[in-house]
């Protein structure tokens, strides 16, 4: 199908002035959305988890009632919950049990009967779907520390892995930082095995096909294959019955080096990891460890998980993290394509805010395998020293780069070079780079029965390889003066899936994945006609939709790849296609010209695109993200770059993204 075009190749109904005012109501929205210090931040929303667990954690503490945010999150869950009964991982998906359960348990514990319609429908799915012993790892210890399973239903983890040399098969540093602060905590709790304080009784029974009790067998992920699940499952079979017998000096000092671990990462009023999971179980161990809830270092990180909360008129529900710098450096770009390239005040005001945030004096727990690298990484939240991330990170430096050229100052030069540093330094061997580590790859420790969710690790993606090629092109690099670049590129080539596309790691999924790797290679020099570029592009317009956008499904991230999941069009990813198509050479594709029609017939009138759809990616097949800023940076984004380059008439896409 191809696209009515004027004279100049627009779409019919695109003329300049259209594009222009599109542009305008687009940026005008989002400035208006910058904070008075200058940043931006949106709601980060996943599923029910993490809301039904903050319901339940307030529970576990016997925090006072507070029933009027209760019941704002009753109505959130039950207006989230799928039409088939359950809870789904993201928005129109197959029930997830483990979701599921922690929802029912939820409006349980807030006072939902059970013989309520959509207490009663939410039962009878779990339980067609094998009831709550299909739960998975984390699900399992809630329950445990609830008495409603056994802690045998929970793997081994003994604590004295604190104390384990770094050439060990299993090491702290050998998995990811999101696994290293979640676990930690979690092994002072399976030394304890506290009981929560639950002082309405609550209980879920019903939920279980058999008595818990009876329940022999536990489920493994997907990902989980022989012969590790039989090796791993043996040491936990050996372990079980030692674990009490541990010399009681060993666990001691494990205990406290847990808890150091903890104390010097707690991170203020940011919690620890600055994500949900692993400050709600940091706020647990010191409970069962026996501090006073008043003590200051944990009613900080109480308040820590309280400033994740969104509370609006009739609902609220907890976020799983913050995304300030994320937002922050997106608009940034945003704007800056907007303004034509010319200077943007709300860009510089945002960069200005940025610039104190770079992480420079802490070396964090990436530096265990680095320790000559210098730090220079920002975070993705608005504090998080010993976990800055290389995605967060390339895109600010692109952002102040772009910024200085425009207004003729080099105000971030020592800002854009540190931070170039870092992610050059943290650059794997295999030449890809990672979100937070390099050479996380200890593929064998998935197989582990505590990662039954198959995300323990952060090993190098195409799409983090690609924003950093991006940074490091935008910079000046290209494939004859940087062995970093040349490795990236091997990297990509290798990596390349044979219809074309990449695998997007932190957004849904091939079409991100492959925007991100299309820019990089376009920033870098590759040229538009290499047959790596050409497979990609070919691929992107043979999936977009008939309408003239593209979708993607979060079922793609299915095991076995055979194809991508196609779906409705989205503002988010039919901007990512287009964005990628003209990294690829090609903004006089009739392809993008229809992407651009279908952005601007569903642009609203307050200037922002309609998006309920999750298109961001926590961990793939378990926890999926819904950016509420994505429909507000990258429409508008892919919009002013094709106005952009249909004006000046050209095909090269001048900047790394």
């Amino acid at each position: 199908m191809t696209a009515v075009t004027d004279e100049q190749g627009l779409p019919a109904k695109s003329s300049p002035d259209l594009l222009d005012r599109a542009v305008a109501r687009g940026r005008d929205a989002l400035k208006a959305c910058q904070r008075p210090d200058g940043h931006w931040l949106f709601e980060l929303e996943a599923d029910a988890t993490i809301p039904a667990e903050y319901i339940l954690l307030r529970h576990y503490l016997a925090e006072p009632d507070d029933l009027e945010l209760e019941g704002k999150i009753a109505v959130y869950l039950r207006r989230i919950q799928g039409t088939h009964g359950g809870w789904p991982l993201f928005e129109g998906g197959a029930l997830d049990v483990s979701a599921s359960v922690k929802a029912y348990f939820a409006l349980k514990m807030i006072g939902d009967d059970p013989a309520l319609p959509h207490m009663e429908k939410a039962r009878q799915a779990i339980l067609a779907h094998g009831g709550a012993a299909r739960s998975n790892v984390f699900t399992r210890i809630l329950l445990a520390l609830y008495q409603q399973v056994p802690w045998r239903a929970v793997p081994v983890m003994p604590v004295e892995i604190m104390l384990l040399p770094r050439w060990f098969p299993f090491h702290l540093s050998k998995i990811s930082y999101w696994a290293r602060t979640v676990l930690v905590p979690l092994l002072i709790l399976q030394v304890l095995k506290p009981t929560a304080k639950n002082p309405r009784g609550v209980t879920i029974g019903e939920l279980f096909v058999s008595p818990p009790d009876q329940v022999r067998v536990w489920p493994k992920g997907p990902h989980q294959k022989a012969p590790y699940t039989q090796i791993f499952g043996a040491i936990d079979r050996v372990l079980r019955p030692a674990d009490p017998f541990f010399p009681r000096r060993s666990r001691e000092r494990a205990m406290a080096k847990a808890v150091a671990f903890i104390r010097e990462r707690l991170n203020g009023e940011d919690g620890l990891g600055a994500i949900y999971p692993a400050m709600a179980n940091a706020v647990m161990a010191f409970h069962a460890l026996g501090y006073d809830a008043n003590d200051p270092m944990v009613a900080t990180a109480r308040l820590a998980i309280d400033r994740l909360l969104v509370v609006k008129d009739t609902e609220a529900y907890c976020q799983p993290c913050v995304s300030p710098v994320w937002d922050t450096a997106l608009a940034c770009h945003t704007l800056l394509e907007a303004t034509g390239g010319n200077d943007s005040q709300e860009a510089d005001k945002a960069l200005d805010w940025l610039k104190p945030r770079q992480v420079l004096d802490v070396a964090g727990d990436w530096a265990e395998g680095h320790p000559g690298v210098r730090p220079g990484g920002w975070a993705f939240q608005y504090n998080n020293d010993h976990y800055p991330d290389l995605d967060d990170t390339a895109v600010v430096v692109m952002a102040m780069d772009r910024a200085q050229n425009a207004r003729g100052h080099r105000d971030f030069a020592d800002a854009i070079a540190r931070g170039r540093e870092w992610v050059e330094g943290l650059q794997s061997r295999n030449g890809g780079w990672g979100a937070f580590d390099a050479d996380n790859n200890y593929e064998y420790l998935n197989h582990i029965p505590f990662s039954d969710h198959g995300a323990l690790l952060d090993p190098p993606t195409a799409d983090v390889t690609g924003r950093c090629l991006s940074m490091l092109g935008q910079l000046g690099e290209t494939v004859q003066s940087s062995q970093s670049v040349r490795r990236a590129l091997d990297y990509l080539w290798r990596t390349q899936e044979k219809d074309g596309s990449w695998y997007g790691r932190w957004g849904v999924n091939y079409v991100y994945g492959t925007w991100s790797v299309l820019c990089g290679l376009n920033a870098v020099g590759v040229e538009a006609q290499a047959p790596q570029i050409r497979k990609a592009v070919d691929w992107l317009v043979s999936i977009q939709n008939a309408d003239g956008g593209w979708g993607e499904d979060c079922a793609s991230y299915r095991l076995d790849y055979t194809g991508y999941q196609a779906a409705r069009s989205i503002a988010s990813q039919t901007a990512w296609a287009v964005l990628g198509l003209m990294a690829a050479g090609e903004p006089h594709h009739p392809s993008v010209a229809r992407g651009i029609q279908w952005l601007l017939d569903h642009q609203m009138e307050d200037g922002f695109w309609k998006e309920a759809n999750y298109t961001g990616t926590g961990f793939p097949r378990v926890f999926y993200l819904r950016y509420h800023g994505y429909s507000k940076f990258f429409p508008l984004w892919a919009v002013a770059r094709y106005r952009n380059l249909q004006k000046g008439n050209g095909s090269k896409v001048l900047h790394g993204m």
